[in-house]
């Protein structure tokens, strides 16, 4: 689940966000008052959704976006006339005075759309250095020149044999490289 940290520049506002949040399931990482320490927390944190005001007494909400570690999503809460300078910056936005309604779905909705992306990332294949793929194509090569296979049909046989083997496919390629070439 993703982080979920609240900076505004009166603590007690801060404090009784998260109080409204906690008794709704969600869990509060961080509350502060000033946008020096969120991002001193936010360092520590490897991604989620700041809450936060229009104006903090160190930075505007414009400077701690630009400021934040990737991955954080910023949900500002500020006045109709405040938010026309959000349009168009990617920043999602609660008008006061704050609906607890409005507040929540839109903190799930940014809290799904994370967990989809997040998700999406870790379907990607991973990518291989240049050492790596070399390998790989040693052995596919081999094997099309001892079992003279396609080079489909030997890299689908080492696919077969990495996931029969629990091992990644760079490893077997190593382990045909072993067996092949003594």
């Amino acid at each position: 689940m993703s982080s979920i940290v609240i900076v505004l520049p009166k603590i007690e506002d801060g404090k009784r966000i998260r109080d409204i949040l906690a008794k709704r399931g969600y869990e509060i990482d961080a509350v502060c008052s000033t946008a020096a320490a969120a991002l001193g927390e936010m360092s520590n944190l490897n991604g989620g959704i700041v809450i936060c005001g229009y104006k903090l007494p160190d930075m505007f909400f414009t400077d701690l976006n630009e400021c934040m570690p990737s991955g954080f999503q910023m949900l500002l809460i500020a006045s109709s006339r405040a938010l026309s300078a959000v349009e168009g910056t990617g920043i999602m936005a609660v008008t006061m005075p704050l609906s607890v309604y409005e507040l929540v779905n839109t903190l799930e909705m940014m809290l799904q759309s994370a967990a989809r992306r997040r998700k999406k990332e870790r379907a990607k294949p991973k990518v291989r250095s240049a050492e790596e793929q070399h390998i790989i194509d040693r052995a596919k090569s081999l094997l099309i020149e001892r079992n003279h296979m396609t080079e489909s049909e030997a890299h689908r046989y080492m696919q077969k044999c990495s996931m029969d083997s629990g091992t990644n496919l760079v490893e077997t390629a190593q382990m045909v490289l072993t067996l092949l070439t003594e």
